[in-house]
């Protein structure tokens, strides 16, 4: 069981992290806003969790206009792929080792 758990990553255990995680792999990229109402969290709650994922380099950030309005989008990065998954099936092995 301790080997099953070196493998989960700390940066997925908060729940708004894991749904920034999962939103963004099944999309191509998110804004801001969009990723705000899905997740049902405040400016300042998603933006500290977006700034953690970054850090991490999970996640990759593009600002830009859309009629002289900013606009910030976020998609996955390789390295956000990668150890999502990898976090995901220490889960599954997690759950799969209490069945039997």
């Amino acid at each position: 069981m301790k080997e099953l758990l070196q493998h989960l990553h700390k940066a997925f255990e908060n729940k708004v992290r894991l749904g920034i995680m999962s939103a963004l792999i099944v999309n191509e990229s998110l804004d801001f806003t969009s990723l705000k109402e899905l997740l049902n969290v405040t400016d300042g709650n998603l933006a500290s969790h977006i700034k953690a994922l970054e850090k991490e380099d999970f996640i990759a950030v593009n600002k830009s206009f859309i009629d002289r309005k900013p606009n910030t989008r976020y998609s996955v990065t390789d390295s956000g792929i990668k150890a999502f998954n990898k976090h995901l099936s220490a889960l599954e092995s997690l759950i799969k080792s209490q069945r039997e």
